[in-house]
């Protein structure tokens, strides 16, 4: 078994530009922010001028993801990124987060290119979908895209994405529910998908209170999810961030997930490197499988 480190080296949009001390610096659109960062245990490289030079800094609190956003320059509530076409509103949020995660798109521009090379109508299920923007690479590729999040916020947040990138007229399916309870009914109905898309959290709860505990629910859904394949499916791609769980593991749970189907199976981690010193920055650990 051989793990990989995923770049995403198309972007224009973000940078992060250097790491260190717990933090990171990174630029979304026109803005710089500093974020929490426990695996920079390094020195940072930039000086510290660059490091005051930010438009918020994000002021962690003991509550795990919780905090709030100090800003140190004035900057627009909402701004519009892009990435190869895809266009989207980006923001600071509670979370944390900016309504993207750049080292995905790795992932997006492989199974983009599934989609337009598997000519076939190609069904896509992506869950705990977020934002959307995988769903709007799979869909403007040729997929017919069921997008699925317990986030309502999450979801209308999509469809905005959606009418920015101007493709309103894609088959994409926007849905607010709980993942397993969704694709469980999706099996008993004999809904069927040549891909699936899973961005798992570590903790999260459904629309009606449903718990996620990674650990304890993941098998469950993975066992959902091998009840609504295809019989030749084209593609399974799961990031999970947080988590003790490392590509190993992942890569385990793939090739049992796909064992009755001919393909292969890849796992490693997602990274970024950092401008000033190229360091590289994990930020998840991931596994997929493709047919072949």
């Amino acid at each position: 078994m051989q793990l990989n480190l995923l770049e995403s080296p198309k972007w224009k949009d973000y940078e992060l530009l250097d790491t260190g001390d717990g933090l990171k610096l990174e630029r979304y659109g026109p803005y710089r922010f500093v974020r929490p960062e426990a695996q920079a245990i390094w020195k940072r490289a930039a000086p510290e001028s660059q490091w005051r030079d930010v438009h918020a800094v994000f002021q962690p609190t003991s509550e795990e993801s919780g905090g709030h956003w100090a800003a140190r320059k004035s900057m627009d509530d909402k701004w519009v990124m892009a990435y190869e076409g895809i266009k989207f509103w980006a923001m600071t949020t509670p979370g944390r987060h900016l309504g993207v995660f750049p080292e995905v798109a790795a992932h997006w521009d492989w199974y983009s290119g599934l989609v337009e090379k598997a000519g076939r109508p190609v069904k896509v299920l992506n869950l705990f979908g977020y934002t959307g923007l995988a769903s709007l690479m799979a869909a403007r590729a040729g997929a017919q895209v069921t997008h699925l999040d317990a986030s309502k916020k999450s979801v209308t947040w999509a469809r905005e994405n959606q009418i920015l990138s101007g493709l309103e007229q894609k088959p994409i399916r926007w849905i607010v529910d709980d993942a397993l309870a969704f694709v469980e009914r999706e099996g008993r109905r004999g809904v069927k998908y040549d891909g699936i898309i899973l961005d798992p959290p570590k903790f999260g709860r459904g629309p009606k209170g449903e718990i996620w505990e990674v650990y304890e629910s993941l098998p469950d859904l993975l066992k959902a999810c091998s009840a609504v394949l295809s019989d030749s499916p084209l593609f399974v791609a799961m990031t999970m961030y947080a988590v003790r769980a490392s590509g190993v593991h992942l890569h385990q749970s793939m090739a049992e997930l796909m064992k009755r189907y001919k393909g292969e199976t890849d796992a490693g981690e997602l990274v970024t490197r950092d401008a000033s010193a190229g360091r590289y920055l994990s930020h998840a650990v991931y596994a997929r499988w493709q047919a072949g």
